[in-house]
């Protein structure tokens, strides 16, 4: 989950307009990638389970 925004990367889903495919796993993704509704970067993110 974003610290910034509270949005949540579900693995399952991925994040397809930005280049992730559904089933990428979170350790899977760049640590180039930003959120994608504030652009807060990959270590602003904190695991969550829901």
């Amino acid at each position: 989950m974003c610290l910034i925004c509270g949005w949540i990367y579900d693995e399952a889903a991925g994040d397809p307009d930005h280049d992730l495919a559904p089933g990428t796993r979170w350790a899977d993704v760049p640590m180039n990638w930003v959120c994608p509704e504030c652009g807060a970067r990959k270590e602003d993110f904190e695991m969550v389970q829901v």
